[in-house]
């Protein structure tokens, strides 16, 4: 099967996306393998007229946003996120328009109608360099997960009113047991992602996005033993940086493997031939929808690469 991906996509030119959650055999067929920051500006960036991106289907939307001439696919529809289910547009609206003078910044775990209504959107690897962007006077709307934004206005010290949504996969982690399980293994690092509850966090001695968990274990090799409190897609590249680490996954509560993103999981390698086969399901957008979210990921690529913006007094709609 990986013969015939690899000539689908020099018959179509393609460009294979895969976010670290994805499993390994997905993960290995991908041109570039990496966090929905990285993903989004690889899509971006590439040449190449058809990108597949094997992630969520919020992904593929920020790679059509911002390249709307490419053939975007998934390899399926379904591959959705909680985050996105538990923040519509129109309740999304609605709370805006409480707070019309605030900037509104959005986790791009998020809809494109949405990102529509949203001033910048972060990622958990860009969220710090983008809210010290924000002036110091202006209030700040942080949403959907309420985690990440609880955690950077800790950590930076800015006040936010949070919507109050959570991804499915990281408030399961238990305190509780990852309490145990350090006891356990006492010369273990804990790497948690910003996504995982408070009570979580307190205990990390690692808290990042998924591309900065793989880098502590990629170049800290003083640790052998890592506690990840995250998804566990993200091993298959860590075991590869570093075959010598252990990894542990951090206890959820109950006995299942629901720390599993059910939706990143939909996608598999059949699926991925076939979409390269018949160009489908394809991420059709109406273009006036994506000429309004574009702004605010490209004022998130722009903070990114360091340039300055300008921000908007009120929210008008």
């Amino acid at each position: 099967m990986n013969a015939r991906i690899e000539a689908l996509k020099r018959q179509h030119n393609a460009l294979i996306l895969a976010h670290f959650y994805e499993d390994g055999a997905i993960q290995d067929v991908a041109d570039h393998v990496g966090d929905s920051l990285f993903l989004a500006q690889m899509g971006e960036k590439t040449k190449n007229p058809v990108v597949l991106l094997a992630g969520v289907v919020f992904m593929a939307e920020s790679v059509k946003i911002l390249s709307p001439e490419k053939t975007v696919l998934v390899p399926d529809v379904n591959a959705g996120c909680s985050l996105v289910a538990h923040s519509p547009y129109e309740k999304y609206l609605a709370w805006r328009r409480e707070h019309r003078d605030a900037i509104c910044v959005t986790y791009v775990n998020s809809s494109a109608e949405v990102k529509s209504i949203t001033d910048v959107c972060v990622t958990s690897s860009n969220a710090e360099k983008i809210i010290d962007a924000i002036p110091a006077g202006r209030r700040i709307l942080f949403g959907p997960d309420r985690n990440l934004g609880r955690y950077l206005s800790k950590k930076l010290g800015r006040e936010m009113i949070l919507w109050p949504g959570a991804c499915e996969v990281h408030i399961l982690f238990s305190a509780r047991k990852l309490f145990m399980l350090k006891s356990e293994h006492p010369q273990a690092l804990i790497l948690a992602h910003p996504e995982c509850d408070e009570t979580v966090l307190q205990f990390a001695d690692v808290v990042g996005s998924t591309s900065r968990l793989l880098s502590e274990v990629e170049k800290n090799t003083s640790v052998r033993e890592f506690i990840v409190a995250t998804e566990p897609g993200i091993f298959h590249q860590m075991q590869k940086a570093r075959p010598d680490a252990t990894l542990i996954q951090a206890p959820v509560e109950g006995s299942c493997a629901c720390n599993e993103c059910p939706y990143m999981k939909l996608n598999t390698l059949a699926k991925i031939e076939h979409a390269l086969e018949t160009l489908k399901p394809e991420v059709r957008l109406k273009p006036q929808l994506m000429v309004q979210a574009r702004t605010s990921l490209e004022r998130m690529m722009a903070i990114t690469r360091g340039d300055s913006v300008t921000w908007p007094k009120t929210f008008e709609l």
